[in-house]
């Protein structure tokens, strides 16, 4: 039994729909960054699965770059959230609206 492309699509497809749900439903912002890594996760799955469909070292190499910037992002953010929780005391985001205090 061989995976074709259409099954990893439908992968990529299903954990893209699942982060997209969980930064639209969640109201922690950990909870709400885990689910963008897991959409750019998901987007490199289909970038590699049409990059091996097609045969090419594109998608890879694209997908290297996206990983790149997704370790500096998750540095910078977990930076961000950290400052965030030590003024605020709360990671949820109903009380961080009004950062300006």
């Amino acid at each position: 039994m061989t995976i074709g492309l259409d099954q990893y699509i439908a992968v990529s497809s299903m954990l893209f729909a699942i982060g997209f749900f969980g930064v639209l439903l969640r109201k922690n912002t950990l909870v709400i960054y885990m689910s963008l890594e897991l959409m750019l996760n998901a987007a490199n799955l289909a970038l590699i699965a049409f990059s091996r469909y097609h045969e090419t070292v594109g998608g890879n190499l694209f997908v290297f770059f996206v990983i790149s910037v997704a370790a500096a992002e998750v540095a910078v953010g977990l930076a961000i959230i950290v400052a965030l929780f030590r003024k605020k005391q709360t990671v949820q985001v109903e009380e961080l609206n009004a950062l300006n205090n």
